[in-house]
């Protein structure tokens, strides 16, 4: 019932966010170009590649709920991470596009070879509405993905505060230009671009971690040792391999118990400590326990 909680706010998530993306998108590019905004406008680029790749979380989340078959036995979330590695290419993409872009309009208004005038008042509050529904946005986003431990969710709360520099930037491009510093407002464009590239490089690195499945080791290995310490049986913990799936871990643990046991009691063993890393430890969706004799435990 938690994850089936879990997945329905993680797509809450993505519908709001998309929503909003939709509308700051359409009104971001068309007071870019009516308001004479080069930042506002790379803003709205951004904004509409937001929408796009919303819609590819929002497939590969609705993918990633499929139960488990034959050929995943383990379920279908490993499919988030996919998804979180499409917003990051995304994203990656769009502010190097847009980088390159905004530099050549600073270098055309440096020498003087543009007639372009200052931007609107209505460019400004655009911006400014911008930061305010993004730091919201923010904020629900971030605190949906942890409850979730969903990183495609994580990655779009990157993104949100992504879009908070990016609004920024453009507000004080735009704020100078208006000023007569028309040049900043195209070089705001590609800080903005260069905060887009930024977070494309962190989720592609997170995400890409999760698939190749880089987790905490030695974390992960003291806290496995920390919980089975106080097991009444004797089990000595020897080595601790694990991967994840979506949110989850899949934890793989050899333990030595004492030779003289019998099969039976060794299999008890084990189980017990399946049973305790599942219920101590979170987001763990399978543990397979192999167990051997260990010299040093035997009476």
């Amino acid at each position: 019932m938690e994850s089936v909680h879990h997945a329905k706010r993680s797509l809450f998530a993505v519908h709001v966010g998309l929503g909003t993306n939709i509308v700051l998108a359409a009104l971001k590019t068309a007071m870019g170009i009516l308001g004479h905004s080069p930042a506002l406008l790379a803003d709205g680029i951004n904004s509409t590649s937001d929408v796009a790749y919303y819609l590819v979380v929002r497939v590969f989340m609705g993918l990633a709920q499929k139960p488990a078959d034959e050929e995943h036995p383990y379920g279908h979330r490993q499919l988030e991470s996919i998804a979180a590695v499409v917003v990051g290419a995304f994203v990656l993409t769009t502010g190097i596009a847009i980088f390159w872009d905004a530099i050549n309009k600073v270098y055309v208004l440096w020498i003087g070879g543009s007639n372009a005038r200052g931007a609107s008042l209505g460019a400004l509050a655009v911006a400014i509405l911008t930061i305010a529904v993004k730091i919201a946005l923010t904020s629900i986003t971030n605190r949906i993905g942890r409850q979730a431990n969903n990183p495609a969710v994580l990655a779009l709360a990157q993104d949100h505060r992504n879009d908070i520099f990016a609004a920024s930037a453009a507000f004080i491009g735009i704020l100078l230009g208006r000023l007569g510093h028309l040049w900043v407002d195209p070089l705001a464009g590609a800080v903005v671009a260069a905060i887009i590239v930024h977070t494309g490089l962190s989720i592609l690195r997170q995400s890409s971690g999760d698939l190749m499945d880089t987790v905490p080791g030695k974390a992960l290995y003291d806290r496995i040792h920390n919980v089975l310490k106080n097991m009444s049986e004797s089990a000595i913990v020897e080595e601790v391999l694990s991967h994840r799936f979506g949110p989850y871990l899949v934890i793989n643990i050899t333990i030595g118990v004492d030779g003289s046991l019998s099969v039976a009691e060794g299999d008890k063993i084990a189980t017990r400590v399946e049973d305790v890393i599942m219920r101590e430890i979170d987001m763990v969706k399978r543990v397979h326990v192999h167990y051997h004799p260990a010299q040093y435990l035997e009476t």
